[in-house]
């Protein structure tokens, strides 16, 4: 198994989350087709069925969804970890390390 990029997991959870194809198409703003393609490299990449699928529906089979939950926090820490990086690289502004305004002293 190789390493498996940011955007793979990204589409997944899209599909995950919508239990379509095309809605999580339109999500994305990419074409049905590559997107089935990219899920079905995935499951190859991974040696495992993650969604089940019928001509009317989508459902996530268990390592789906354990793929799903595991894909999530993934995507959140590499989405923290470029903020960090970006705050890293500017100490000058005034970043708070939680959600909001930094707090003022007066």
């Amino acid at each position: 198994m190789g390493v498996v990029e940011s955007r793979s997991l990204r589409y997944f959870v899209a599909v995950a989350e919508e239990l379509s194809f095309a809605r999580a198409a339109e999500r994305l703003g990419i074409a049905s087709p590559p997107l089935s393609r990219a899920i079905r490299k995935l499951e190859a990449e991974l040696g495992v069925t993650l969604l089940e699928r019928s001509t009317r529906s989508v459902a996530l089979t268990p390592a789906g969804t354990v793929l799903l939950e595991q894909a999530r926090v993934a995507l959140d820490a590499l989405e923290a970890a470029a903020r960090r990086a970006q705050r890293a690289a500017d100490p000058s502004r005034n970043w708070s390390w939680r959600s909001g305004p930094a707090p003022t002293r007066g």
